[in-house]
């Protein structure tokens, strides 16, 4: 039987809330130390005072690239090395393409798509040099696939994400380093508000989807987590969509509400 080892020292992007809290929160609980890195500065302090030494909270930017250098160098310092990077951090502004303004287009695809390719690229230099291997989880969504009513920038960064994971496993893999990525679907998070408030789009949602519920942000931690585990020793280059049946079951028609 394969011993399940979960990282030991990881960078998690997006910490603060959501998905990137619930992945911190995993990994500590099975002993590890986390570098967590988001803009909100209070809830990343909030954890701090939580989790105490096993939590070491940075606040900035994943598009900036001294913001992105820093954690990482924070990460070795603090930390001792980075055994996992977790790509969480995401941002969303929704509008039809007519009506999408260029900045708004620009503000999602350096988030979604700049934000892991800076996290990556960085923390990836780490690893390599530190010659011990290492996994990266990237979180993507099921939008790589299903275009969304007003969500074109957010869609089309996403899929990247999932090309970008497969480049980045065939090119880190001769150093040991394994490169996932995970496609949720709708998850119960600050992120998703604009959809989880709207009566009319969770009604039509429940009525199509398998699972007739949206996901809590702990059901999507396991799977990254074990992603970055030693019993996925030899999983790479691969997606994980985990959205309860979201894809089979139909979405709902945003055209309606947006």
């Amino acid at each position: 039987m394969i011993e399940n080892k979960t990282p030991k020292r990881s960078i998690v992007t997006g910490a603060a809330s959501g998905i990137g809290r619930a992945i911190a929160e995993q990994l500590i609980e099975s002993g590890g130390r986390v570098l967590a890195f988001d803009l909100d500065k209070e809830k990343l302090t909030e954890s701090a005072h939580r989790y105490g030494d096993a939590y070491v909270a940075v606040d900035g930017s994943v598009t900036d690239t001294l913001a992105v250098r820093s954690a990482v160098a924070t990460a070795e310092s603090e930390l001792g090395g980075i055994d996992a990077l977790f790509n969480v951090a995401g941002g969303l502004r929704p509008a039809p393409i007519i009506e999408l303004a260029e900045e708004d287009w620009d503000f999602t695809i350096d988030v979604v798509l700049r934000g892991v390719f800076l996290c990556t690229k960085y923390a990836a230099t780490s690893m390599v040099e530190a010659a011990r291997g290492g996994a990266i989880v990237n979180i993507s969504s099921v939008n790589a696939h299903m275009p969304l009513y007003g969500g074109s920038a957010y869609a089309a960064g996403k899929s990247g994400v999932e090309m970008f994971g497969r480049n980045a496993a065939l090119e880190l893999g001769r150093h040991g380093i394994r490169v996932n990525t995970v496609l949720p679907g709708l998850v119960d998070t600050p992120m998703a508000a604009i959809i989880l408030e709207n009566e009319g789009i969770m009604a039509e949602f429940n009525a199509n989807a398998v699972l007739k519920r949206p996901a809590q942000p702990s059901e999507l931690a396991a799977p990254a987590v074990f992603l970055a585990s030693s019993a996925a020793s030899y999983i790479t280059g691969t997606e994980l969509v985990v959205d309860g049946g979201y894809e089979i079951g139909g979405y709902p028609d945003l055209s309606k509400y947006l």
